[in-house]
C-alpha cells in the first residue's frame, strides 16, 4: 500500500539556489516600547461595558 515511490537521494545534498537579500525578515518590522491609554471612565465602569460586551454575544 504504498502513495507512491520515495527515492532517498533525492532528498541527499540538495542544493539551495537563492539569495539571502529576498528571504523575509521576520525582525523587519519587530518594536520595542510601551503604549499607555488614558480614559477618563472608573475601573467599574469599564468592568460593566465588558460584561455588556460578553453578554450580548450571548445574545445573538
Amino acid at each position: 500500500m504504498g502513495f507512491g515511490s520515495y527515492d532517498e537521494s533525492e532528498q541527499k545534498d540538495q542544493d539551495s539556489d537563492f539569495d539571502e537579500d529576498d528571504a523575509v525578515n521576520v525582525h523587519e518590522n519587530s518594536h520595542e516600547g510601551e503604549i499607555s491609554f488614558d480614559s477618563e471612565a472608573s475601573q467599574d465602569e469599564l468592568l460593566d461595558q465588558l460584561d455588556e460586551i460578553k453578554n450580548s454575544g450571548d445574545e445573538e
